[in-house]
């Protein structure tokens, strides 16, 4: 075996073994750091933040350097975003103890720690989203593991080194936040597999977002953003063009929520164009847009080519060989369809824009879906437009779950300019993938366990003992079931069971013979005082509860009485007996007048009111009655009460 192929194989171990030690390290430092006081929580996330902040210039150089993608002075602005605008909206936040009560619903929500955090780190936004999973995780009482990519792993482990720092000077615990050394995507793979990890936050590639979903934990991904920008006939096309370059050019296009594609209304497509070429774009004749695109996705690729990507437009003109001013910020191709056979329709994470016309809201709006159908559904989109109703219609069909308003949309998504969350993880939803579409914050790093105290009383019903066993009326069985058990249990003279399990027992298939099935007929009469020949007596003296259940008969529920508050004579009803296996109808009262109070007390007895035609019942009452199945309505009327003489 050639030794490269040894190198790269003792690599991949190394890297897998890093990832178990550092889950181990990390679980011991969580459980120790669950323990800690929002006090002491919060002071240690804003010492990582203080930290942060102080770095992020140098972090920021180191990122530029390592990876060539970007620019200094914007991802300054993004290590900022992580350290200053994230720790902001996340301060006050509770994360321990009781988060809510609602003392009207009777339930208390109590925060509980995911566990370990696996965050992967891309190359495009190293630092930032270094910061950015930080905080967030702490604030949510986890430990933090962070994959770094190859290509970024000297400046993502510098701003794990300069946040543990600050973390351990305020008495964190010594492995709650892990940088991997050695990170191979076999190591990546171990760390978001195991069972020691509670929540998997993925930033990257397609393939990497599919492995950390399908690995069998917990995972928040995102998707990719191939985000439209409308500009509607009432915008102001000057800002609105402003702010697309601003979106477009910010470190150089690295961020997904960034516009791809300008989709211009066709009242004010020229003045768009105008506004462009004003702005330092250049528009990329056809055969420039065929070259483009081969340089950009070459082969055919969906990806953008890593060599183009967080590159200044007029570097990027040059690897194409195209001749652009040097003033030139973005590259513009003029476009018609969407898809594969038209390259730069896709994410291009980088200065280059598409451009499309459309007639009116509607045609942009069909453009647009079309646009994050290709390759960004779920994840943004953008609108200029000083109409409202036509933002609501565009907010309302656009398939995206960020809709920006009069904003660049790198910087409205990511919450700079607007009050979304400040986030660099953006959820896609069910349209991309996603187990969410929100911007990623601690809210999502914790679990809610919620204390629930009872708001409506449970019926306690007798449920006869046959019943509870066989989950149907022992009052349907018929008397071959009771002969079959009899015979299954092997006696010879069978007797009626008094056991109701007996009863239910399963077993196979018994036919009995004829002398069997008489004694057993003898023995239910005997039972129920029938002698053969004789007359069956009109009130027949009720079973024993055993007996009855044995014979296939439903023993007779105890009589119910009225509420304390109705004092009213009793009257037996006069129904006759349907026949033998039918138990006598118990003497009931039938209430004269039901409150609130007698529903209630009847409920905490567990007992039925028993209504005829001329009760009175108060609305109250029968609110709470029918809801609590109290009632029993029959067609008795008491006698009226006797009135005693003085």
């Amino acid at each position: 075996m050639p030794h490269d192929s040894l190198t790269l194989l003792d690599r991949d171990l190394i890297s897998i073994q890093e990832a178990r030690q550092a889950l181990a390290r990390a679980t011991e430092a969580q459980k120790k750091f669950a323990l800690f006081s929002q006090e002491q929580v919060d002071a240690v996330v804003e010492a990582c933040a203080e930290a942060g902040t102080a770095a992020g210039e140098q972090l920021a150089r180191t990122a530029v350097e390592e990876t060539g993608y970007g620019n200094v002075p914007d991802k300054i602005i993004k290590n900022r975003l992580a350290s200053v605008d994230v720790a902001r909206a996340i301060r006050g936040m509770k994360t321990v103890g009781i988060l809510r009560e609602d003392r009207e619903k009777g339930i208390v929500e109590i925060a509980e720690p995911v566990g370990v955090v696996a965050a992967v780190i891309p190359s495009t936004n190293p630092t930032s989203t270094t910061i950015y999973k930080t905080l967030i995780s702490l604030k949510a009482r986890n430990a933090v593991i962070l994959s770094p990519h190859p290509t970024a792993m000297r400046c993502i482990c510098e701003t794990v080194g300069v946040l543990e720092r600050a973390a351990l000077k305020m008495g964190a615990p010594e492995g709650l936040i892990i940088c991997l050394a050695h990170p191979t995507m076999q190591g990546t793979q171990e760390l978001m597999k195991s069972r020691e990890t509670g929540v998997i936050l993925a930033t990257g590639g397609t393939g990497l977002v599919r492995a950390a979903y399908s690995s069998g934990r917990p995972a928040f991904g995102v998707g990719p953003g191939n985000v439209p920008s409308f500009i509607e006939r009432t915008a102001n096309v000057r800002k609105a063009v402003a702010d697309i370059f601003a979106g477009k050019t910010f470190d150089y296009g690295t961020i997904c929520s960034s516009e791809q594609s300008i989709v211009a209304e066709e009242a004010v497509r020229e003045q768009v164009l105008d506004e462009c070429l004003q702005q330092g774009g250049y528009f990329l004749a056809p055969d420039e847009v065929r070259r483009l695109g081969e340089i950009v996705f070459p082969g055919g690729s969906a990806m953008p080519s890593p060599k183009i990507v967080g590159r200044a437009a007029t570097v990027i003109a040059e690897m194409a060989g195209l001749k652009v001013p040097a003033s030139t910020r973005v590259l513009i191709a003029k476009l018609e369809g969407v898809g594969r056979e038209v390259p730069l329709s896709g994410e291009k994470l980088s200065p280059i824009l598409a451009f499309y016309s459309a007639a009116n809201l509607a045609a942009g709006i069909e453009t647009c879906t079309k646009l994050l159908q290709y390759g960004g559904l779920g994840h943004t989109a953008s609108i200029h437009s000083q109409n409202e109703a036509a933002v609501k219609q565009f907010g309302l069909a656009i398939p995206a779950f960020r809709i920006v308003v009069n904003t660049s949309a790198v910087h409205g998504s990511i919450g700079y300019s607007t009050n979304l969350f400040p986030a660099m993880t953006l959820g896609c939803g069910s349209h991309g993938g996603n187990i969410t579409s929100d911007n990623i914050g601690p809210q999502h790093l914790m679990n809610v366990k919620r204390v629930a105290w009872e708001s409506r009383p449970v019926e306690h019903r007798t449920i006869p003992a046959g019943e509870r066993l066989s989950g149907g009326s022992l009052g349907d069985r018929s008397l071959s079931s009771a002969i079959k058990t009899s015979v299954q249990e092997g006696a010879s003279a069978p007797a009626v069971s008094a056991s109701a399990t007996d009863a239910v027992r399963p077993s196979a298939e018994v036919v009995p013979d004829r002398q069997t099935i008489a004694r057993i007929v003898e023995q239910v009469f005997a039972a129920r005082g029938i002698s053969r020949g004789a007359p069956k007596p009109d009130n027949p003296p009720p079973l024993p509860a055993p007996l009855e259940a044995a014979a296939g008969v439903a023993p007779a529920p105890a009589p119910i009485p009225a509420s304390p508050k109705a004092d009213l004579p009793q009257q037996q009803t006069s129904k006759p007996v349907a026949s033998a296996a039918a138990p006598i109808a118990p003497p009931i009262e039938v209430a004269e007048f039901v409150c609130e109070d007698d529903a209630r007390a009847a409920l905490a007895r567990n007992q039925k009111i028993f209504l005829g035609p001329k009760t009175i019942v108060t609305p109250s009452a029968r609110d709470f009655g029918n809801s609590n199945d109290l009632f029993v309505v029959t067609d008795v009327i008491p006698p009226p009460k006797r009135k005693h003489r003085n």
